[in-house]
């Protein structure tokens, strides 16, 4: 088999075992051929390569100044995929077993602040070509912020998950792991006058002979839904309308807001990873850190002593 093959069945596995989205199997695709572009050009491939040669290879990313978070990604997908070839019997060894990855650097993510997020919120009220879009608009920005969704979870959202005015909205992550997320009373207001709009858009659509979408975000586009890329464009919109900084705001930093609200204001850690749809606490944790960073902050630019000093 040669390694193009190698590389497929691997990714062929990861969807079918665990689940793997789209774009996972994407950055695996991205990652593992430029591995084997490097093998070739050191005369081996998957087949041949050992130890010295991952090596070798990590030692080539750092020449290029690529960062440890790449890296280190790099040679997870290398490792999953000769675990994989191991499993498989395609390899009787896992040259990349005992290889220790480069670490990540910690940093805390970006956030905002409930002024700011509020800011947004309203610019969404406002910005859009039409009554329709500034509904739409309305929608997904209360959406995001009341549920810390995942901007490819929130565009692909289905139609009949957000039917019925719910107090709850089901969300599909990644792996296709559902969990279910309190709406606020804005979003569901939101919500509701979306729907409506939704509804009538439906029934148009019906009279004039044309299948409906199954999408509460529909798009003419090829997904059928509002894309990940299209949504990037309008969020940094709503920032400069809301008079925020377009260079803190993208998708996740409303996550992020989510999550940081939330603990500061005294929920359960372990109720925010469920919101979230983390795999292990470990990684909701990360908010505490922010929260600290903030409340640290605060001290130093309104404690009178501080500003003395």
């Amino acid at each position: 088999m040669s390694d193009t093959h190698w590389i497929a069945a691997f990714l062929d596995a990861q969807a079918a075992e665990r689940g793997a989205a789209t774009n996972t199997q994407l950055a695996y695709a991205r990652d593992l051929k430029d591995f084997t572009d490097w093998l070739e050009r050191e005369a081996a491939s998957l087949a041949t390569a050992q130890k010295s040669h991952v090596e070798d290879y990590l030692v080539y990313c750092d020449a290029q100044g690529l960062a440890k978070s790449t890296r280190a990604r790099r040679l997870s997908a290398i490792k999953q995929l000769y675990h994989f070839c191991f499993e498989e019997g395609l390899r009787s060894d896992n040259p990349a077993v005992q290889i220790s990855g480069p670490g990540r650097d910690k940093r805390l993510p970006k956030t905002l602040s409930t002024e700011e997020v509020d800011r947004l919120l309203e610019a969404a009220l406002t910005r859009g070509r039409s009554p329709d879009d500034r509904c739409r608009n309305t929608c997904l920005m209360q959406l995001l912020y009341a549920t810390g969704m995942r901007v490819s979870e929130l565009v692909s959202l289905p139609l009949s998950s957000a039917k019925g005015d719910p107090r709850m909205l089901l969300i599909k992550g990644k792996g296709g792991k559902e969990r279910m997320v309190p709406l606020s009373p804005p979003a569901r207001a939101a919500l509701r006058d979306w729907l409506q709009l939704r509804e009538a858009q439906e029934d148009a659509a019906r009279v004039d002979g044309k299948s409906g979408s199954t999408f509460l975000f529909p798009s003419r586009g090829k997904s059928g839904h509002l894309t990940r890329h299209a949504f990037y464009i309008l969020i940094k919109d709503l920032a400069v309308t809301g008079g925020v900084s377009p260079a803190k705001v993208t998708p996740h930093t409303l996550r992020h807001a989510f999550a940081t609200h939330l603990l500061a204001n005294g929920a359960d850690l372990r109720a925010i990873q469920t919101f979230l749809g983390h795999a292990d606490v470990s990684t909701t944790e990360i908010y505490t850190h922010v929260l600290e960073e903030r409340l640290k902050e605060l001290v130093l630019d309104h404690h009178p002593l501080a500003r003395d000093a």
